[in-house]
């Protein structure tokens, strides 16, 4: 392992360690069935971890600490094929640590230990939804995909400037704020395998991990496409410009 990847692939390790014991770890000792006021606490857990190890890591790393936002920079061509291959395996192997610590301090598996799952008979408004796979496919990929479109507009594109950590712990936070309830809202392949492996509950898990992926790679797509568009729309500054009639 070269010196220059080294550090990179340590940071996706802690800062996806991190996300996974303190965001599956909210989720296990909040619990379901707390209506919006505990899924806010999950959903802050979540977008405040990846806040602040992407303020402390991203210029180490760029603070993925999520395989699909790997793939989707990869697909955006903004890094190459064994520097991803290489965080999206320390990102899963952050995960599972993470989880598997947390199974060691609450004594099991016993909360769940913030596993994602599909909805039954979840009560919304006057009715009651259980959602089913497909269902959970898309809402999964959606999130994906406006996470990494956040994550390529700001920090790889360098729009948000300091702020991007800022913006895509926001992102995360919404998303779970939205999906929580209806999926577990993980779209990250290491925030749900990291618990499934601690737990032996493997239900639905290619859902969770091919969702995020198909989410990403959209948000790539979409990305290019829409920077080939302003390109074309800029004038380059050595233009001859027409006089005015």
């Amino acid at each position: 392992m070269s010196n220059r990847i080294a550090p990179k692939l340590l940071a996706e390790f802690i800062g996806t360690f991190a996300l996974i014991f303190i965001g599956a770890g909210a989720g296990a000792v909040v619990g379901d069935g707390v209506g919006l006021p505990g899924l806010a606490a999950i959903a802050f857990a979540h977008g405040l971890t990846v806040m602040v190890f992407a303020f402390a890591y991203g210029p180490v790393s760029g603070g993925h600490f999520n395989p699909s936002v790997t793939v989707g920079v990869l697909a955006a061509g903004a890094m190459r094929v064994g520097e991803a291959a290489g965080y999206i395996v320390s990102q899963l192997i952050g995960g599972i640590a993470g989880a598997l610590l947390l199974r060691a301090v609450l004594g099991g598996a016993e909360t769940g230990l913030g596993t994602p799952a599909l909805a039954h008979n979840v009560a919304l408004g006057a009715t009651t939804l259980t959602v089913t796979a497909w269902a959970g496919f898309v809402i999964e990929a959606t999130l994906a995909f406006f996470l990494v479109t956040v994550v390529l507009s700001t920090a790889v594109a360098g729009r948000a400037g300091a702020l991007a950590p800022l913006a895509i712990g926001m992102t995360l936070t919404l998303n779970i704020i939205m999906g929580g309830a209806l999926t577990g809202a993980a779209f990250n392949p290491a925030r749900a395998l990291g618990p499934m492996v601690a737990t032996g509950n493997f239900n639905d898990a290619w859902l969770y991990l091919t969702a995020p992926i198909v989410g990403a790679i959209v948000a790539a797509i979409v990305h290019t496409c829409l920077a080939r568009l302003v390109q074309q729309r800029t004038p380059s500054p050595g233009a001859a410009r027409m006089p005015a009639e």
